[in-house]
């Protein structure tokens, strides 16, 4: 609809309210209703309200936001402080070392006699001071050197040609001389106040670079080469002219002045050549800066390469010029060869304790030596400061990282950086002149003969003013523009270190500017308000008519230029993709909560955009689409004719979709009912929301389509990924982008999240290209003993499992209930198509269709890409919580995971190389889990016996045969009987296990004490025990987890021992045996199963011994005498045809009547579509399918005629038909695509019907055809591939116990003959005292020593158990940090939602716009009832009546409303001068400066809106009306906000 001109009061007038009002009734909306009935009475105003959740995802978020708030506070402080602080204190020790390398100086030393004196620094304390600083120098780049091995083992990367290994050697050799240069020839000779003020005076060429790198086509380019000009003058100034000044006005000799005055300059341009790679740009207009910005652009994965051997060669060139300048400054009488063994024989010395001298001065200066003496220095201090100096400069590079990726920049990097130098200033002030005074204050801290090199006299007078201190400010300036772009940092969140630094190092010696200047100039495609086409201006046929416009073609070639492609190609599109087959009512309105909710939340951000201007960097395009499967029953209509109707569990999901609206929103709500589309698979039914995103539900009929969940996900991938985006005329380098940036959120029926754990895993595919996967994390819901061991085992395989493989490798398996999954990864080779393969194998079923999320990971795994897990990211699904259910899920879930990690194994060679996250240790790791996967069934049954054997004291044989049997009959039933009675013998064993467990618990406790805490066992169960409550404090939100591991400790035995029996020998039944309900059989299939069983007893009397006795004959005669003898034979007298039974009888009757009662309901279902007493009619039209390259939520509606009224009025206009004209009506011809049975269910409600257009009904008849038809149940062929899987299970199970059973006959005859073959523990001996009283003499002491004896296997066992768990524990901390910056990155602190001094009202509103949509946009009080805080109240406080009576009968009609109505009913009655009536705009925290503002953007919003309506009025009088409406969207590009005209009545209405 058009905005409508507001008058001078900025509000709408009565009229113009109505009509606004009436005009939002359209299909696209909601009905907001006190109660789901239509018909309110007034006696039935009473009502019940949703209730507050308190579990499940809302609960934790609400939890989860407040704490990332205060730790969010938190980190920006902390940040702020580590980071100035750590670089403050890395260039104060390193002008502090730089303070003792000259030769001969001299420091005041603290006495308590009276005089001066000073301690003179011997060689070997400037010796030990040039190492710390050739330290300092080199730790970095063995940093460096670190990561680039590890990146060029571990990854991919490319040789770099000679030419670009020589210039980029060339630049960093410069540097390297530079620095070497500055801190052993300028900042001895220098003050500390001049040293600290100098590193800022190193960016010369980067400004000059800058400054000629300023491309022509750049805004406001005019003033920045201004500034840039007045940059390089700046960094001039200090190597130019301060040298000379000072040189002229320094004490020292004329030979020291003329050093400084070439050594400074060339020093500090050399050093500045090393972050030129910054300040290149291959669009500059100077070809030199040109061709270095492509080379820049060139290097990408050749770095680490280069930087493998650059680190080596500047840590060479560094200590060579070390040697040259130690030399050059040492005693001209000294041989060089001794000077340089000086260096190196003073290196113990020098850190250690040596002799310095103690001379008596003259009062006022330093130098005459009146008298002497000699004192010990103190040991290791230049070690000391040496550590200080690398680990704050390594924690200032390590923080400053981190505010970098989690979006804290501005005030925990940028200011910081800026201020070191000032700080460092500050503070070396505060220090001399306190050391001035009292040369003993520091005394106690730092050695009495040491300290900084602090200039003589006034710091102001002296330093500022006498040698043009002051000049430092320019060249401070001068930096802070150079490195203006770390103050306003465009990349996503939690970039990777690639994406942030250039090098990803830092420089020690200069540790703020490397960062400052190391940071990358984010220069990417930058997506504007006017990129975005809110309109659906990029649909399909704007692309064919743009094309043809201009005379071009579309084309498919890989060489078609990229500048087609555009910023709104970028924008995040997300198809949630979920897969439902028989979930309960609860688990559908937990997934439809879960959907409303990212339709409010991706609609409030559509709508922040599209009125007030703003571009949210967390913007997507959403859009909901469930595969329901086999999701039709059939019905037989008479006997003759069967059709079919959706099934109960279709039907529920729709009586669901109004209650979870109503628990979302916070009011009741009915949504409009579905739109109804028949297609080639079954059916469609098309909701639209609030918010205006789509929920398509895939209705498939498992007679045309294939079913079950594989084949479902195949459809949606082909539909997607296939039919709405490679099948469209887009260019191709568009398709490429839109690829990359498509997403699709696999989903199961009954998940439970928020759109803050979704948009958490965009935020990994935005850090990573190379990511195809990615997973969340599962919390298991429910109650009961069995969904308790669930929770811990979740709990354990997300915080070790998976946290490990996220670090060392790659995650095997991103569960299908809520994973992100790339569209370019998904439509890769080998990726898709080969997803569609059909199980031709045995091993095919169990890999390919019992797990089949595991399988599509591999695949991508095996393409290259990455697949990640988000600790950030909770879903909540449900668990099976009764034992069957359990033990059937796992039995899929099991010999699909070795499979497929096998799979990956035995290609582990083709996967390594293709894939840089995969390694042949990562391989090995995987390797050693299944082994231990395969063994664990041996390993708790020797646990077991073991345990026997420490609590009852039973010998070991005995125990092992005790537990074997048990063991034994359990395999048994599983390979003779069937699952029912399996179940109830694993059940049963189960129980008696968990007993069987606390004794072992007992025994455990009670070895421990007897063998101590250094044995082995107590070792083992102190370990495994800590590490589980350190991961749980490590996860603080799901530490209630913890409990939970008592039931998974006694349900070890059942989970690692039987049930792997059991699914290894259950391994051919490939059903999915969760979920699984009796179908209703249609009359014909129960014939047919009555007649195969008779065929088959009769087959079977045929094969038996005494069949030559049967007769031929019938069964359905008997004689009028009869006799048998032993029922062997039977003699018939006087025979006759045998009566019908009575039950018989009784069921033809019964079938009759439900035939009649058919004919009834089709008689009454004609007579209700015949009445006009319907209370909606539409004209159906053909709609367009829509493209993935257009905005999701912007697709044109089909228009429609809706008339709203009483069902009193319409059952009074015409008469009902009579009944015999119903009867003799002639039956409707049906077609599946036009009018199929189904549309006509009134539990589908009175929704439109629409048909699919040409296009897309071709593709699915095709797409059936080649990959999902329905698989023909050829009973030959099932036989046979029954049979295939009993023989793959038999040698599976063969090759299961062979295995187990050679390891347990190992370990425990290694157990039985320890005393022979064993390895003694080195701790924990238990030591043994005993007297001898012989008689006659002395009593003897004697004292023996006895060890723990282990057999060689197990302790081989015990080794590497305890390895995976420290590489699990490691990696869990470093996957808990990146965690912890990943949810601090995605919040915003309260505090800044309000007003503060420092910010524009414009800029708070950009910042704020998508918090103040959301609440404008709530759908509760929209009409100023508002009750939500009556439960808060007391009773009697309570208006309880006055709210019944406005929601009840005598209550006006309400208004159809969506967000977008809701925001636009309350933006346009925000005044900053009156008081609002809505309590929504009373709750709002904001100042009048900032609704002043919004009525701004209100006004101008309105006047563009009566612009653009001018525009098309004059458009349409002088073209066509296709014409006309494309040359307004070529024309609106300038217009800063959307008209969406598939949302806008308006446009319904021309």
């Amino acid at each position: 609809m058009a905005l409508l001109p507001l008058n001078k009061k900025t509000s709408l007038s009565d009229n113009e309210e109505d009509e606004y009002n009436s005009s939002s009734d359209d299909e696209n909306s909601v009905i907001k209703d006190t109660e789901n009935n239509p018909i309110q009475r007034g006696w039935d105003v009473f009502r019940t309200q949703p209730p507050d959740q308190d579990f499940g995802s809302a609960a934790n978020t609400r939890f989860m936001r407040k704490v990332m708030k205060v730790m969010r506070f938190l980190s920006y402080v902390v940040t702020f402080i580590v980071v100035l602080g750590c670089a403050g204190i890395a260039k104060s020790t390193l002008l502090f070392m730089a303070s003792q390398v000259k030769k001969g100086r001299q420091h005041y030393w603290c006495n308590n006699i009276d005089g001066s004196l000073a301690a003179v620094l011997p060689t070997a304390e400037n010796a030990a001071w040039t190492w710390c600083i050739f330290f300092v120098f080199a730790a970095p780049e063995v940093f460096a050197l670190g990561r680039s091995f590890r990146m060029v083992l571990f990854k991919n990367w490319k040789t770099p040609e000679f030419g670009e290994f020589l210039l980029f050697l060339t630049f960093e050799t410069l540097h390297t001389v530079g620095v070497a240069v500055f801190v052993f020839m300028v900042l001895p000779e220098i003050d500390v106040f001049k040293g600290a003020m100098l590193t800022n005076a190193a960016c010369l060429f980067p400004a000059m670079l800058c400054m000629l790198a300023r491309s022509q086509k750049e805004k406001n380019r005019g003033w920045k080469y201004i500034l840039d000009m007045l940059a390089v003058l700046g960094q001039v100034v200090a190597l130019a002219l301060w040298p000379i000044a000072k040189g002229l006005y320094h004490n020292n000799s004329i030979a020291e002045s003329y050093s400084i005055m070439w050594t400074l300059p060339i020093s500090l341009i050399l050093i500045s050549f090393g972050w030129w790679e910054n300040y290149v740009d291959k669009d500059s207009p100077v070809g030199v800066i040109n061709w270095l910005g492509r080379f820049k652009d060139g290097i990408g994965r050749k770095r680490y390469f280069i930087q493998l051997f650059a680190t080596v060669w500047k840590i060479i060139i560094f200590f060579c010029l070390t040697l040259l300048i130690w030399v050059f400054y040492a005693n001209s009488d000294i041989p060089m060869l001794d000077a340089v063994s000086a260096l190196f024989d003073n290196f113990l010395p020098g850190f250690g304790v040596h002799d310095l001298n103690i001379i008596a001065t003259q009062e006022g200066s330093i130098g005459s030596n009146i008298g002497e003496t000699v004192i010990q220095s103190e040991n290791q201090v230049p070690m000391n400061v040496l550590l200080i100096q690398i680990f704050t400069a390594l924690a200032c590079y390590i923080f400053g990282k981190f505010a970098c990726r989690v979006n804290m920049q501005g005030f925990s990097f940028a200011l910081p950086l800026n201020l070191a130098v000032p700080s460092v200033i500050t503070f070396m002030v505060i220090f001399c002149g306190i050391r001035e005074k009292d040369t003993c204050a520091f005394k106690g801290v730092l050695p009495s003969y040491l300290f900084f090199n602090c200039p003589e006299g006034d710091f102001v007078e002296d330093v500022i003013f006498s040698q043009f201190g002051f000049l430092w400010f320019v060249w401070f300036l001068s930096q802070v523009w150079v490195t203006i772009h770390i103050w306003s940092p465009k990349c996503e969140r939690l970039a990777s270190t690639e994406k942030l630094f250039l090098n990803p190092y830092y420089s020690g010696i200069f540790i703020d500017q490397s960062l400052g200047m190391n940071r990358r100039r984010d220069d990417g495609i930058i997506v504007r308000v006017n990129d975005l086409d809110l309109d659906g201006e990029n649909e399909i046929g704007k692309f064919v008519h743009d094309y043809e416009d201009s005379g071009s073609t579309v084309t498919d070639s890989s060489n078609s230029s990229a500048q087609n492609v555009t910023g709104i190609d970028t924008i995040s599109r997300i198809y949630a993709c979920a897969t439902l087959w028989h979930e309960t009512i609860d688990e559908m309105k937990e997934y439809l909560k879960s959907v409303f909710r990212m339709d409010e939340d991706q609609s409030v951000r559509r709508i922040a955009q599209k009125y007030l201007s703003i571009v949210d960097p967390d913007y997507y395009e959403y859009e909901t689409h469930i595969f329901f499967d086999d999701a039709f029953a059939a019905v037989d209509l008479d006997p003759k004719t069967k059709e079919h109707i959706v099934n109960s569990y279709v039907k529920d999901f729709i009586n669901t979709v109004d209650d979870a609206a109503t628990h979302v929103h916070g009011v009741h709500m009915r949504i409009r009912a579905p739109k109804k589309v028949p297609t080639p698979y079954g059916g469609r039914l098309i909701y639209t929301l609030p918010g205006k995103t789509k929920i398509i539900i895939h209705l498939k009929d498992k007679d045309k389509i294939r079913h079950k969940k594989r084949w479902s996900q195949c459809m949606y991938m082909y539909y997607l990924l296939g039919y709405k985006l490679m099948d469209q005329p887009i260019d191709v380098n568009r398709k490429e982008i839109i690829a990359e940036n498509t997403y699709l959120l696999a989903l199961d029926g009954d998940v439970d999240f928020q759109p803050e754990a979704v948009r958490l895993l965009v935020d990994l595919m935005k850090k990573n290209q190379k990511l195809g996967a990615a997973c969340g994390r599962i919390h298991p819901t429910g109650s009961g003993p069995m969904v308790w061991y669930q929770k811990f085992e979740y709990a354990i395989g997300h915080w070790l499992q998976k946290a490990t493989e996220h670090v060392i490798g790659c995650v095997l398996c991103s569960p299908g209930c809520f994973s992100l999954f790339r569209a370019k990864a998904l439509m890769d080779d080998n990726v898709m198509k080969m997803y569609t393969s059909m199980s031709s194998k045995a091993r095919h079923y169990v890999q390919y269709d019992q797990g089949e999320d595991r399988w599509l990971c591999t695949l991508i795994l095996q393409r290259g890409y990455r697949v990640e897990y988000c600790a950030a990211s909770d879903a909540w699904t449900h668990a099976p919580e009764g034992f069957n259910e359990f033990y059937n899920q796992r039995r899929r879930w099991v010999p699909s995971t070795m499979a497929n990690i096998l799979d990956l194994v035995m290609d582990a060679k083709r996967s390594v190389k293709v894939n840089e996250n995969l390694s042949l240790p990562y391989i090995g790791y995987q390797v050693f889990l299944f082994t231990g996967t395969v063994l664990g069934p041996g390993t708790i049954f020797l646990m077991i016996v073991g345990a026997f054997n420490a609590a009852f004291g039973l010998d070991l044989y005995r125990s092992f045969f005790i537990n074997l049997i048990p063991i034994v009959a359990f395999m048994g039933v599983c390979f003779f009987a069937k699952q029912k009675w399996q179940l109830i013998f694993a059940q049963g064993l189960s129980t008696v296990y968990a007993l069987v467990m606390m004794a072992v618990l007992v025994g455990m406790v009670k070895q421990m004490i007897d063998d101590g805490l250094n044995s082995p066992s107590a070792i083992f169960l102190i370990a495994s025990a800590a590490s589980f409550i350190i991961a749980a404090l490590l996860h603080p939100q799901e530490f209630w987890c913890l409990p939970c591991g008592l039931v998974y400790y006694l349900t070890v035995p059942s989970m690692y021992l039987l049930l792997i029996i059991y699914s290894l020998f259950n391994m051919n039944d490939v059903s999915w045996g969760t979920r699984d309900t009796p179908v209703a059989k249609t009359k014909e299939e129960l014939e047919a199963e009555r007649k195969a069983v008779e065929l088959a007893r009769q087959k079977a009397k045929e094969k038996s011994m005494l069949s030559w006795l049967h007769s031929n004959k019938p069964d359905d005669e008997m004689g009028s005498i009869e006799f048998n003898l032993a029922n062997l034979f039977k003699c018939m007298c006087c025979t006759y045809k045998k009566p019908e039974q009575t039950e018989q009888q009784l069921l033809r009757i019964a079938e009759t009547l439900e035939d009649l009662k058919k004919k009834l309901e089709r008689i009454e279902r004609t007579t209700e579509i015949t009445a006009p007493s319907l209370r909606r009619r539409s004209t159906v039209r053909m709609s367009v399918s829509k493209p993935l390259g257009q905005p999701l939520n912007s697709l044109a509606e089909e228009t429609q005629e809706i008339e709203e009224e009483d069902d009193e009025i319409f059952e009074e206009e015409k008469p009902r038909a009579s009944m015999n004209e119903l009867i003799t009506e002639p039956r409707l011809e049906r077609d599946d695509l036009k009018n199929p049975y189904w549309i006509e269910d009134r539990d589908l409600k009175r929704g439109v019907v629409d048909f699919l257009p040409g296009l897309e009904i071709n593709f699915f008849k095709e797409l059936i055809e080649r990959y999902l038809m329905p698989l023909d149940k050829n009973p030959e062929k099932q036989e046979a591939v029954k049979k295939e899987l009993l023989e793959f299970r038999n040698g599976v199970i063969f090759s299961f116990f062979i295995i187990n059973a050679l390891y347990v006959v190992c370990i425990f005859f290694f157990q039985i003959n320890k005393d022979l073959i064993y390895v003694e523990w080195p701790w924990g001996a238990i030591h043994t005292i005993s007297y001898e009283y012989p008689t006659g003499s002395v009593p003897t002491v004697k004292i023996q020593t006895e060890k723990l004896q282990l057999e060689p296997i197990g302790l081989v066992f015990v080794i590497f158990y305890f390895a995976v768990m420290i590489i699990q524990f490691t990696a869990m901390f470093i996957h808990r940090i990146s965690t912890f910056a990943h949810m601090v990155s995605s919040v915003e602190l309260s505090f800044c939602t309000r007003k503060v001094e420092d910010i524009s009202e414009d800029a708070f509103i950009e910042k704020k716009g998508v918090e103040i949509v959301r609440n404008l946009g709530a759908l509760r009080d929209i009409d100023g009832d508002d009750d939500s805080d009556a439960e808060s109240l007391a009773p009697e406080r309570r208006r309880t009546i006055h709210n019944l009576q406005v929601g009840g009968k005598f209550a006006k009609k309400k208004q159809i409303v969506s967000v977008e109505d809701a925001f636009r009913k309350r933006f346009m009655s925000i005044s900053a001068s009156h008081n609002s009536n809505d309590p929504v705009l009373r709750r709002l925290s904001m100042r009048r400066d900032t609704l002043r503002a919004l009525e701004m953007r209100r006004d101008t919003l309105v006047s563009n809106e009566i612009r653009r309506m001018s525009q098309v009025r004059m458009s349409m009088s002088n073209a066509s009306t296709r014409q006309s409406v494309s040359e307004i969207s070529r024309g609106s590009g300038s217009v800063s906000y959307y008209s969406n005209q598939a949302y806008e009545n308006g446009e319904k209405e021309d």
